[in-house]
């Protein structure tokens, strides 16, 4: 009696060639990495598939229909940039010395001031989006916006 994997060895090594040159003629280059992923599949169903009258037609029924999902996604995300290529960037952008003060601020800080400041969210909703006590947003936004203030040093006409 065969052990699983000997037998999903010897169906892999009587079946890959052929079926590999059936995909090949579908899917071109994309064929290597379609049958490894639907032999993948198939290794991981083995016992059940072992019984299946025809695991190759399966095997290659998988990969068809990932090259047809691959298709789908890459078309779908076509259209996609070609709607996005003519949306303007959001306006105002940052301020690079802004920025560059923002990301100065330990990661914990930079997440309030964006969540409460720049999203305009509640303490609340700031403590519980990130997981923490609404106490502890009050301390990293005093903390961050007392860091900020010694980074961004404004001139007195900025003011104005």
């Amino acid at each position: 009696m065969m052990t699983a994997v000997a037998d999903f060895d010897a169906f892999y090594r009587s079946t890959k060639d052929g079926c590999y040159r059936a995909l090949l003629a579908i899917a071109g280059d994309d064929a290597a990495d379609l049958l490894a992923e639907a032999y993948t599949r198939a290794w991981k169903r083995w016992t059940s598939l072992a019984q299946h009258p025809a695991p190759a037609a399966w095997v290659m029924r998988t990969a068809i229909n990932l090259h047809r999902d691959r298709h789908r996604r890459q078309r779908f995300l076509r259209r996609v940039v070609r709607q996005v290529d003519h949306v303007d960037p959001p306006s105002p952008p940052v301020d690079r010395e802004v920025l560059a003060a923002l990301l100065a601020l330990p990661v914990r800080q930079r997440e309030v001031v964006a969540l409460r400041i720049l999203l305009d969210l509640d303490t609340a909703q700031t403590a519980d989006l990130l997981g923490i006590a609404p106490n502890t947003v009050k301390v990293h936004l005093h903390r961050a916006l007392s860091k900020l203030r010694s980074l961004l040093v404004l001139e007195p006409e900025e003011y104005r």
